[in-house]
Formats: structure tokens, C-alpha cells, sequence
């Protein structure tokens, strides 16, 4: 398509001389705008992907897929109800649990927590719990005094494995001196770290037996959480589920329950794409005034290579390749930049703080502990593509004003 003799000259016009240094200036910046533009175009998005797919890695490793609550009274006979969800095709595990808030103190300190009881099995069947704990182990939770907290919320208190905490439940008993609330001793059997602010500053596990003991419930739980084989299908389960749990009780899905979590995470994904892509476009724009600089400069040679037999495709191929180059050669240092960026990204991070000595992704803002970032290879193809358009796209006009020169206009004053 592209001649030896166009892509010489189109690559000799891109090159500072005297006379159009100044031309080949703004062609460098335009070559960093685009650069600049598809790098940060590939790392944030890259790092919103790493956030959304972290977060729900997070949130379903700790919470059900699907969760069934009681419209009134605890649930009863949970295990028999159990049994009848475990029976619809696509459901893959139901762990009946009991949940509820409570005040947790240790050392002259107090803090609100959540505690979740729940069996020692459905608790090993969660990987995110038992692959991230720090210290201690799992062999005592299943005794009556023994639980399972996050490590910040163990920090917080100034406890560890071993340690006696006292947990008040805002539930109260009703004594000869009146009400008070309940509260007793336990020991930290093991302390974890999932990565994320909120379960590991906030969640206490304790054994089902120990935590229907605390609350009072009998032999009763307060909801049954679901785990399918496809999170992301779990709307085909809700005709399924109505039917086996009947109408006093009903049943929300991740999706539902962090609902405009996700979707302001959207919204920032698709608002951080837009704004970003106008550096591309800025870039694109410097192409057409650098490009349109050149057709003028070079008018004389135009109308040389015209009178020599040079055809108007030809000369519109030598310009649209020189303006075309700016826009590859900077699409593909940008990608290579951005990717590169994101491979090392925590890295990158860690050296930027320890040499400004501030924290710039703290886990109480961005509930995680590290920078995310992955990588989808049709989000790269999609920048990729979008920039070489715009490039594209930016050089057509002065080529063509190019190619339409008139030789005898351009060498009348000569």
C-alpha cells in the first residue's frame, strides 16, 4: 500500500532541520500526549478492574451468593430447610448462620463489631477465612470460648491469640437489680487478614452452639447464606429459591445487597474513560495544527513531486504516514509503558511512599490493603484502537489538503 520511495520521504519530513524544527517539536509532543494518554488510559482502567474484581473476591468469599432471611421470628428447623436448598441444580453449599451487633472491649477499649456464628465446616469451606490467617490456628473454634477476629480489629483492642475479650450484645437480661446487658468472656483463638478494611476491622467468628448461647436464640438462626457454582448467574436462582423457602421468608443476592456499590464503581469507571480519553484527543489535535504546519512549509516540495509525476494519492499517502507514525509509534510506547506500569504497580507504590513518606492508598478509604490491577486484554485492544483512530483520524484532513495542492500556485512566487 505504502511505497519505499513515500515512507523515505514521509520519514524524513518527520525530522528536526533548520527550517521546521520547530514542526518536528510539536510532532514529540503530540507523540508524548498520545504515549501519556493511552499508558494512563490502560492503568486506570486496569486498576478500576483489579478494585471491582478484588472487592467482589472480598465480599463473596465472606458472604453468601445468595442470602435467606426470616420475614418474623428466627428460623427454625434451618437444617431441614437447609437440605431442600441444596437440592436446586446450581446451588453448591447453605450455611445456616446466626448474626448479630455487639460491643467488643478489651484493655479499657471498646469498639463495635459483628459477630457471625456459624459451624466450624462452613467455616473451612470458606477459603478467604482460613488461607489468610495470620496467627494462631482453627483447631479451637469450635469450643465454647473460642473465636476467630480480623487483625485490625485485634490492633484496635490490643489483643492477641490468647487473650481474653468481652462481647456485650445490646440485647439485655433481666436480673433482681433490673435489666443489663449481656456480656461474656472470650479467647482469641486466631486472628485474620483478608485484605479488606471493613471484615478485618469489624467481623468475629464464633462456633453456631456458642453464638445461639449468647444471643438467646434456642435453637434458631437468623439467616441461611447460599453459595452457587456461577455468582455471576445467580438471578436464575431466585424463581427456584422462592419456591423452596416459601412466603414468610425471603431471599437477596450479592448483586442486590451491594447494588450501589458497584454501580458508583461503574460510574467512576465509565467517567475516569471519558476524561481520560481527551488527552488522546488533545493529542490528536496537536497532530492536525503540526501536520497542517508541514503541508504548508513543504508546498514547494509538494509541487516538485507533483510536476515530476508524483500522482495526489501518492502525496496524500507520504503525509497521512507521517502523521499515521506519530500515532503508532506513540500508541505502542504507551502500551508497552501502561503495561509494564501495571505488572509492578504494588512495587511502584511502596517506592513512591517510603520516598514521600505518605501513604497514597490508604485501606480505611479504598477498603483494600494493596493497589490492584488487572489486566483485560480487550480494554487494551479497545485504548489501542481508539487511539490509532483518532490519529488516524487527525492526519486525513491535512493529507488531503495536501494531495489538492496546485503545483502552479505553489511555485508561481519561487
Amino acid at each position: 500500500m505504502f511505497g519505499t520511495f513515500e515512507r523515505m520521504v514521509a520519514m524524513r519530513y518527520l525530522r528536526s532541520r533548520r527550517q521546521e524544527g520547530f514542526i518536528s517539536v510539536i510532532a514529540g509532543f503530540s507523540l508524548l500526549g498520545i504515549g501519556l494518554g493511552v499508558a494512563t488510559l490502560i492503568i486506570v482502567m486496569s486498576v478500576m478492574n483489579g478494585f471491582r474484581a478484588e472487592l467482589i473476591g472480598r465480599i463473596l468469599g465472606l458472604n453468601g451468593h445468595m442470602s435467606v432471611y426470616s420475614k418474623g421470628a428466627p428460623m427454625q428447623g434451618f437444617d431441614e430447610l437447609a437440605v431442600r436448598i441444596g437440592e436446586i441444580p446450581g446451588v453448591l453449599t447453605v450455611t445456616p448462620q446466626l448474626e448479630g451487633q455487639v460491643m467488643a472491649m478489651a484493655n479499657g477499649i471498646a469498639s463495635g463489631a459483628l459477630v457471625r456464628g456459624l459451624r466450624a465446616s462452613a467455616l473451612l469451606s470458606r477459603q478467604v477465612v482460613p488461607d489468610n490467617i495470620t496467627t494462631g490456628s482453627l483447631e479451637e473454634f469450635s469450643g465454647e470460648s473460642g473465636v476467630i477476629m480480623g487483625a485490625r480489629l485485634a490492633r484496635r483492642l490490643r489483643v492477641g491469640v490468647g487473650d481474653k475479650i468481652t462481647l456485650i450484645s445490646p440485647s439485655t437480661t433481666t436480673t433482681v437489680i433490673g435489666s443489663v446487658p449481656r456480656m461474656r468472656a472470650f479467647t482469641v483463638s486466631a486472628l485474620f487478614n483478608v485484605g479488606m478494611y471493613e471484615y478485618d476491622n469489624t467481623f468475629i467468628y464464633m462456633p453456631l452452639k456458642t453464638a445461639q448461647l449468647f444471643f438467646k436464640s434456642g435453637d434458631a438462626v437468623n439467616a441461611v447464606e447460599v453459595m452457587v457454582d456461577d455468582p455471576q448467574r445467580v438471578d436464575a436462582l431466585r424463581l427456584p429459591l422462592a419456591k423452596v423457602i416459601g412466603g414468610d421468608k425471603y431471599a437477596v443476592d450479592w448483586k442486590q445487597q451491594n447494588s450501589s456499590f458497584f454501580n458508583a464503581l461503574e460510574v467512576e469507571r465509565n467517567v475516569m474513560f471519558l476524561i481520560l480519553t481527551l488527552i488522546i484527543l488533545v493529542a490528536a489535535f496537536n497532530i492536525i495544527s503540526s501536520m497542517i504546519m508541514l503541508v504548508k512549509d513543504k508546498g514547494r516540495d509538494i509541487a516538485i513531486l507533483r510536476t515530476m509525476g508524483a500522482s495526489q494519492g501518492m502525496v496524500m499517502r507520504i503525509f497521512f504516514m507521517s502523521g499515521a507514525s506519530i500515532g503508532v509509534i506513540g500508541t505502542v510506547a504507551g502500551s508497552i509503558l501502561g503495561l509494564v506500569f501495571c505488572d509492578n504497580i504494588e512495587s511502584i507504590r511502596q517506592f513512591l511512599q517510603s520516598l514521600t513518606g505518605t501513604e497514597l492508598f490508604s485501606a480505611e478509604i479504598y477498603f483494600l490493603s494493596k493497589l490492584p490491577a488487572e489486566v483485560d486484554a480487550f480494554e487494551v485492544v479497545s485504548v489501542i484502537a481508539m487511539a490509532l483512530f483518532l490519529t488516524f483520524a487527525a492526519t486525513i484532513y491535512p493529507a488531503w489538503r495536501a494531495s489538492r495542492l496546485d503545483p502552479v500556485e505553489a511555485l508561481r512566487y519561487e
